[in-house]
C-alpha cells in the first residue's frame, strides 16, 4: 500500500492507513507529536488509535531527547510465539482441561504468585544473567524500592486488559493445523510505577512549558533526568522479555505434561512498546515504538487479532520510511466502555465460537467487534512485513 504524508506537521509523518480514517483526537495526537522540535519523523501503523499521552500504533524519531508517553506505561509489552510439533489430530476435541491446566499453572489478571519463579527449576527456560538482573533493581528509581518483593513475584504473570495466553493452529501452506504458542504481556505493575513516575518528570521540567501537549513531555540527551530514565527503561524491557521467557517456559511445560512427545523450534520474542537506539539517513535517533514491532529486514516478528479472529507471524522488509516498523496487532476501532455498552455475553459467545475461552461479562469489552479488522490492517502493510504464517487461536487464555 505505501504512505500517506500527513498534512499540516513539521517533521514529515507517514501513515500507513487512510488519514481521514484516524479518530480525530488520535489525529491531534499525531500532529502535536510532529511539531515538536526534536522529532525526526514519525510513521503511523495501521492498527493507529487515540491513547494516553501518545497515539498507539505510533512509531516515533527524535534527536537527543526522548517522550516516555510516547513508549507507553506498560513498558516492554509485547508478545511471544514457538511452533510445536504437535498437529490438530493430536489435540482432544474438548479444550477445557487444557485451558484449566494453563490458568493454574500461569497467574492472569492482578494475581501473583506466592513465591518468587526459581528460574533454575523451570525446564527450558535461560539460566544466565539472573543474579545480575536482580542485582540492578537496588539502583531504580528510589520511589520503588519497596516493589520489589511484588517485582519478583509478578515475574511469571499474564496481567489482565489485552494480555493473552493462547493455542493456536497454522492456517494453510504445507504446515496447515500445526500448533502454535502464544502469548502476549510486559513489564507488569513495576513497569507502569517506573513510566508513571518518570512521565511525572518530564512534565515538571522547564523546556516542556510550552509543549502544545504536555503528556508528551521529553527528556533531553546529557540530562540527569534522561540518564536516569533509560536506566530504569532498558531494566524493565527487560523484565518484560524475561516475564515472558518464564511464561513461555512454564507454558511449554503444561503442554508436553499432556502431549509428551511434543518438540519446540525457536521461540520468536518482540516488543512493541520501548525503546531503541537506531540510525537512519545517516542520523542516530532514539526510536520509540508504541503499539509497533521492530520491522527490520529478515525480523521475525509477532501480529495478533483479537481473542476470536487469529494472528500472524510475519519477517520484517526493512522499509526505512516506516523506521523499519510495523503494526503490533489490530488495534482497538472503539474504546472498552463502548465496547461494553455496545455488546452482550451472548455476542461475545457468538464471535469466539470454536475457541475455548471465557464468555463471560468480564471479557465483553475484549469481544472481536471491538477490534480492527485484522485481515484489513495487514493488507495496509504488505511493504512493512511479508506473511510467514496465520494462526487461529483454539484457546485464549485472559486474565
Amino acid at each position: 500500500m505505501g504512505f500517506t504524508p500527513l498534512a499540516g506537521t513539521r517533521a514529515p509523518v507517514r501513515v500507513w492507513t487512510d488519514p481521514y480514517a484516524i479518530e480525530p483526537q488520535a489525529a491531534r495526537q499525531l500532529r502535536n507529536i510532529g511539531a515538536l522540535p526534536w522529532v525526526q519523523g514519525v510513521a503511523v501503523m495501521p492498527d493507529v488509535h487515540f491513547g494516553k499521552g501518545a497515539t498507539v500504533g505510533s512509531v516515533i524519531a527524535m534527536r537527543q531527547a526522548v517522550s516516555p508517553a510516547a513508549v507507553g506505561v506498560d513498558i516492554g509489552c509485547g508478545m511471544s510465539a514457538v511452533r510445536t510439533s504437535l498437529t490438530a489430530a493430536d489435540l482432544p476435541d474438548d479444550l477445557a482441561g487444557l485451558r484449566s491446566a494453563i490458568e493454574a499453572t500461569i497467574p492472569v489478571g492482578f494475581a501473583q504468585r506466592e513465591k518468587a519463579v526459581d528460574p533454575r527449576r523451570v525446564r527450558g527456560l535461560e539460566q544466565a544473567g539472573w543474579d545480575d538482573f536482580w542485582s540492578r533493581f537496588a539502583g531504580l528509581d528510589r520511589r520503588v524500592a519497596q516493589l520489589e518483593t511484588r517485582a519478583q513475584r509478578q515475574l511469571g504473570t499474564l496481567g489482565g486488559g489485552n494480555h493473552f495466553i493462547e493455542v493456536c493452529l497454522e492456517q494453510g501452506g504445507a504446515d496447515e493445523g500445526r500448533v502454535w504458542l502464544m502469548l502476549h504481556s510486559g513489564s507488569r505493575n513495576i513497569g507502569k510505577e517506573l513510566a508513571e513516575r518518570h512521565i511525572g518528570v518530564a512534565r515538571g521540567l522547564p523546556h516542556n512549558t510550552d509543549l502544545p501537549d504536555r503528556d508528551l513531555a521529553v527528556f533531553l540527551a546529557g540530562t540527569p533526568e534522561m540518564d536516569a530514565y533509560r536506566r530504569d527503561l532498558w531494566w524493565a524491557q527487560e523484565y518484560a522479555r524475561r516475564n515472558r521467557a518464564v511464561m513461555l517456559a512454564l507454558l511449554c511445560g503444561v503442554v508436553r505434561e499432556h502431549f509428551p512427545q511434543v518438540g519446540y523450534d525457536e521461540p520468536i520474542s518482540c516488543h512493541h512498546n520501548y525503546v531503541a537506539e537506531e540510525s537512519y539517513d545517516g542520523v542516530d535517533v532514539l526510536v520509540t515504538r508504541k503499539g509497533a514491532i521492530r520491522a527490520g529486514r529478515g525480523d521475525l516478528g509477532i501480529i495478533p487479532g483479537s481473542m476470536g479472529t487469529g494472528s500472524y507471524i510475519v519477517r520484517g522488509r526493512g522499509n526505512a520510511d516506516a523506521y523499519c516498523s510495523a503494526s503490533h496487532g489490530a488495534g482497538r476501532r472503539i474504546s472498552r466502555a463502548q465496547a461494553k455498552r455496545t455488546f452482550s455475553t451472548a455476542d461475545l459467545a457468538a464471535q469466539t465460537a470454536g475457541v475455548e475461552c471465557r464468555k463471560d461479562a468480564g471479557v465483553v469489552d475484549e469481544i472481536p467487534g471491538a477490534y480492527k479488522d485484522i485481515t484489513e490492517v495487514m493488507a495496509q502493510q504488505e511493504d512493512l512485513v511479508q506473511v510467514v504464517a496465520h494462526l487461529k487461536q483454539v484457546v485464549c487464555v485472559k486474565g
